[in-house]
């Protein structure tokens, strides 16, 4: 009997920057499936395969060897709360590294869990877990896999093609919302990890990881443990802001909300790095952050208006007018929001605001 296939490709991925710029196609690989739906060749078919976690699957409590993290400042996506964990093979370690991500060993699994409590002000009753993304780091190369959840919770399968899920919650300020949340198919997983030719995970860095998590310091922690080598005196240790902590300078948390939210893309090395725009954290150079910078390219995305960064005035500025936009043909981030995130704009405004024309 013959057997067709089901194609999930995105042959060349459009990565618009701030600028407007023609947009620069990123080649990735196509996924087949056949209609039967097997995917024995890409990974495990359901998550509680993997053993990562003990005892009922929605519970998320992780068997020996699996470690929790969290992030100083997490990418924002619609809301989603998120449980994440690192898988070390036996044996194995991570290795420093100042600026980059840390150097995980053959064999890493990161996990990470998007979730919705019905009622953002009790966060721990009545979740609702929507999707669990695995990367995987085989043979060198770090592999992609989306797992969606069963409405009861009791398991999630793998799904290379995506999936929309209607999700309804009360916000911490006990309005009403509601999201068409989407779960990125296999391959729109792969654009925004995309580092020069390379996939590579973004969140776990030395910056991002210092900071606490259950009262203690986590790079110590895993130093402690014996799974991060080569871990300097902390006082050497850059620190990634905590943009959702108020009591932190302004220009710190501006600058940790765009590296968290624009920089995977707006980077030397990544895919929107023609645009001249660099968002992350470090930068110093005022052009690279679009301060007076006018966009490689006109088109929509630009509003009409001129440079991407104009101090004092963010209504005249692209970067804010894209943030504050849910105009797929508009907004940044390109792939994983449909809302816009009302608290970062929010700062980002602030933060145009009150900057001095040079």
């Amino acid at each position: 009997m013959s057997t067709s296939k089901t194609i999930v490709w995105i042959g060349l991925l459009s990565i618009a920057s701030l600028g407007c710029q023609k947009p620069k196609p990123i080649v990735v690989e196509e996924v087949s499936i056949s209609d039967s739906g097997s995917t024995s060749s890409l990974g495990n078919s359901t998550l509680s395969s993997y053993n990562f976690f003990s005892g009922e699957l929605k519970n998320l409590i992780p068997t020996e060897g699996i470690v929790p993290y969290t992030l100083n400042s997490p990418l924002f996506s619609d809301y989603a709360y998120k449980k994440r964990f690192i898988k070390f093979p036996t044996g194995t370690f991570a290795s420093y590294h100042p600026a980059e991500v840390l150097e995980f060993p053959e064999g890493t699994v990161l996990i990470k869990n998007f979730y919705y409590p019905a009622d953002f002000r009790k966060p721990e009753e009545n979740i609702r877990i929507l999707e669990t993304r695995l990367l995987i780091l085989e043979k060198g190369t770090w592999k992609t896999l989306p797992y969606i959840w069963n409405d009861q919770q009791t398991e999630a399968y793998l799904d290379v093609a995506g999936k929309t899920i209607q999700v309804k919650w009360t916000h911490f300020d006990g309005s009403k919302k509601q999201t068409a949340y989407s779960v990125p198919n296999m391959n729109q997983c792969k654009s925004c990890h995309m580092k020069g030719d390379k996939i590579m995970p973004i969140g776990p860095t030395a910056r991002q990881l210092n900071g606490n998590l259950d009262g203690k310091n986590q790079l110590e922690q895993l130093a402690a443990l014996g799974l991060l080598h080569g871990l300097p005196d902390m006082k050497s240790v850059p620190r990634l802001a905590a943009y959702e902590d108020d009591k932190v300078a302004l220009n710190d948390r501006a600058r940790a909300w765009l590296e968290v939210n624009c920089a995977h893309c707006h980077r030397p090395d990544g895919p929107a790095k023609t645009s001249g725009l660099h968002l992350l954290a470090d930068v110093s150079n005022q052009y690279e952050l679009g301060i007076g910078k006018a966009p490689v390219a006109a088109g929509r995305g630009s509003g009409g208006r001129l440079f991407d960064v104009v101090p004092g005035n963010p209504d005249a500025s692209i970067l804010y007018y894209r943030i504050n936009s849910n105009d797929p043909g508009v907004m940044m981030p390109e792939l994983g929001k449909t809302l816009i995130h009302e608290e970062g704009v929010a700062i980002i405004k602030e933060w145009i605001s009150e900057m001095k024309a040079q």
